[in-house]
């Protein structure tokens, strides 16, 4: 199952989210999303958990804990796909 983890504080690492959640259960995979231009942490992550029962119970343990000074928000990932449509087309005056 992947989790999104939200509100981690910028000082946040892989090894802290993997450290974290490996309380609950065996982890495959945790990343810090970190902004490709700055190259600073965005704020939330990602952690991939092969055990279903295992990340329910991380998620439930986790979300609203403090951590690193930060109350976590920590959820299933929903799939970008699920996400909302694009934005609509603009009403108005044509444009000429």
């Amino acid at each position: 199952m992947r989790i999104y983890v939200g509100n981690l504080s910028f000082q946040a690492t892989d090894a802290d989210l993997q450290e974290l959640f490996q309380q609950h259960g065996e982890v495959s995979s945790a990343q810090v999303i970190i902004d490709r231009y700055s190259m600073r942490s965005r704020g939330f992550g990602f952690v991939e958990m092969p055990n279903g029962s295992e990340a329910e119970a991380a998620i439930a343990a986790l979300n609203g804990n403090e951590h690193q000074g930060r109350q976590l928000t920590v959820n299933e990932a929903r799939d970008r796909r699920e996400g909302g449509g694009g934005g609509g087309g603009g009403g108005g005056r044509p444009r000429y």
